[in-house]
């Protein structure tokens, strides 16, 4: 496999949202550049028991942890072999994120359960998974991880901005990739959502409704996760900082929670887009906060005199980020660089991933 330049590789997705399992079927090309495809794509919504477990994964005690992980690799592995048999395609190899559960790089931990060797034996192709924790060993952050991807295979957009369960950025800068989490996003517009009986915030509708809390908002922007500058990345375990905020005695409505957690959105978004000189940066966004129409509409009000949008198709917004596992995947398989230091902090570029069945 590793003298082949294509490639047709499965990406899976589980993003801290805890919304469901995103699979691309996809095909790369390496001539001069890389080309890819997403020939096939679909998101299989967590089964009702599973998608709590996995929601309070975090709370789970060792023994149903690791019984969580082997339930949830099997499962992934039969949803592959399911979607396989009805597109009648064949892949290589399939490429997966896992679930995180636990993101702790100062203590040299990060932890996403989907058991590989369960997910190899479920689904019959190889597998491969645990793209962080060889970075984190080398004192990384182990994330953001597709920037390399971004760098290979969307080269041309100056900015590439995921919103996803955490809204992060990809850019060059100086001649070197640089990327990191710039704030929250999604996890945090959904639980607020749930408050109101939604699963997530359709359209931004609640948070137009809403009315902006200054003193939350000034709060929200003094967090000291703000103040760090390099690599720096946020985990489910960082929320309860901007909880202790949000939550205050209850004394918020939902609606203005989420109003004014969209202004600070694009207010965090915005003091990282720096202006280049004597062009229009161009500006790709994907992930699902995408169909957040007013979060769009405030942030594009905002930089659009100074910064041109790209227009992202629905596939490419929906599954980038499994676009990118798989490209991570096909780079493993070619035991080239997946995750740069520059990105990470750590202290090389490196190869990450665990593989099964290759």
């Amino acid at each position: 496999m590793s003298g082949s330049s294509i490639y047709k590789v499965i990406g899976l997705m589980s993003g801290t949202s805890g919304d469901g399992l995103d699979i691309a079927f996809c095909e790369f090309e390496k001539k001069d550049n890389w080309s890819f495809s997403i020939i096939e794509s679909d998101t299989i919504p967590f089964p009702k028991k599973m998608g709590k477990k996995l929601k309070k994964s975090h709370l789970l005690k060792g023994q149903k942890l690791a019984l969580l992980d082997v339930e949830f690799g099997n499962w992934m592995g039969d949803q592959v072999k399911y979607f396989l048999t009805k597109k009648s395609l064949s892949a290589q190899a399939v490429a997966s994120h896992g679930h995180t559960v636990f993101h702790q790089p100062s203590k040299k931990l990060s932890l996403q359960i989907g058991n590989g060797w369960a997910l190899h034996q479920s689904c019959g192709i190889p597998a491969i998974n645990d793209f962080r924790m060889l970075d984190v060993q080398l004192g990384g952050q182990g994330a953001p991880l597709v920037p390399i991807g971004d760098q290979l295979l969307f080269g041309e957009h100056d900015y590439c901005i995921n919103l996803g369960g955490i809204a992060n950025i990809s850019m060059n800068f100086d001649g070197k990739r640089i990327a990191f989490d710039i704030c929250p996003f999604n996890l945090l517009l959904n639980h607020f959502a749930e408050t109101c009986g939604k699963a997530y915030d359709k359209n931004g509708k609640l948070a137009r409704k809403g009315k902006l809390l200054p003193k939350v908002l000034k709060d929200l922007n003094k967090l000291p996760f703000y103040q760090k500058v390099g690599a720096k990345s946020l985990g489910r375990e960082d929320l309860d900082d901007y909880l202790k905020i949000l939550e205050w005695s209850g004394a918020y409505k939902p609606e203005n929670i989420l109003h004014t957690l969209v202004v600070h959105y694009v207010e965090q978004i915005k003091k990282v887009l720096q202006p280049i000189p004597g062009k229009k940066p161009a500006i790709l966004i994907t992930g699902g906060g995408a169909y957040n129409n007013f979060f769009m509409e405030m942030f594009q009000n905002e930089l659009a005199e100074d910064f041109e949008f790209i227009a992202a198709d629905k596939t490419l917004i929906n599954f980038k980020e499994a676009l990118l596992f798989a490209f991570l995947g096909v780079l493993k398989i070619r035991g080239e660089v997946n995750c740069l230091a520059s990105v990470t902090g750590a202290s090389r570029d490196n190869c990450g991933g665990t593989t099964y069945g290759l």
